[in-house]
């Protein structure tokens, strides 16, 4: 086991499944404390059993990330279970309503905007704080390629990854300097459970849109968090990475 995270506490949000359970159990992996969050309780539990049963530490904590209590409550538990917060992955989303703006059902796109926006504000709200008191931190939070490029039938998710990907930036610019680094990712299309029940055209339309010819993999993405949240990207803060397959190399 590599220990580059050995006394450090992180918080996964969307951690039960996907790119979210992937970073969860890799930083376990590597000597962190997790406390991973999810939707649903046994979700989340199902991981922290993985984590724990490998001989790591984590919690998993219940909660709506749309909600600023339920992400003040996580962090607060990492703060109350392992005694601070050094890393953050902001990483819950969800897919949200498709169709041409005019369209889009309102109530739906506040929706999105909860979970895949504003709960990437709630969380570094909440963790800045946490980070501040421990002596500094790194902050990965997920957006996308549709954060970089548009596209014209998913107009609340392109602009709520938008608003991460800026968010990212101006908290860099803020609390760099203060010991906290932040960063955001931006995956192209992932097999994820996001993907799951695709009929098998739009599943190869959406390899087709990727000139390296697949879908990448959740613990791809991984690699590349992990790598922002350690002490080897030190001097990194304020940048956008892919992990795209040359999605927008086009």
């Amino acid at each position: 086991m590599d220990n580059r995270f050995k006394g450090k506490v992180a918080v996964v949000t969307g951690g039960g499944s996907g790119i979210g359970q992937a970073v969860a159990l890799a930083l376990a992996a590597e000597g962190a404390a997790v406390v991973v969050n999810d939707l649903k309780q046994e979700v989340a539990q199902e991981v922290v059993d993985q984590i724990t049963g490998a001989g790591g530490r984590a919690r998993a904590v219940a909660g709506d990330v749309g909600n600023p209590d339920d992400v003040k409550d996580t962090v607060d538990v990492a703060v109350d279970e392992f005694g601070a917060v050094h890393l953050a992955f902001n990483n819950a989303g969800i897919g949200g309503p498709l169709g041409p703006l005019a369209d889009i059902d309102i109530p739906s796109y506040l929706q999105l905007m909860d979970v895949n926006l504003h709960s990437v504000f709630y969380g570094m709200y909440y963790q800045i704080p946490a980070m501040l008191a421990a002596g500094g931190g790194s902050i990965v939070n997920t957006s996308s390629i549709l954060g970089l490029v548009g596209d014209a039938n998913a107009v609340p998710y392109v602009t709520a990854k938008h608003g991460v990907a800026g968010m990212t930036k101006a908290a860099a610019l803020a609390y760099s300097s203060l010991g906290i680094r932040v960063n955001s990712v931006h995956p192209g299309y992932i097999d994820t459970p996001l993907l799951a029940g695709l009929p098998k055209e739009a599943y190869d339309a959406l390899v087709g849109k990727h000139p390296i010819g697949r879908l990448g993999t959740a613990q791809e993405v991984a690699n590349l968090v992990l790598f922002l949240l350690s002490d080897e990207a030190a001097f990194v803060t304020g940048s956008q990475y892919l992990v795209d397959g040359a999605y927008t190399a086009q």
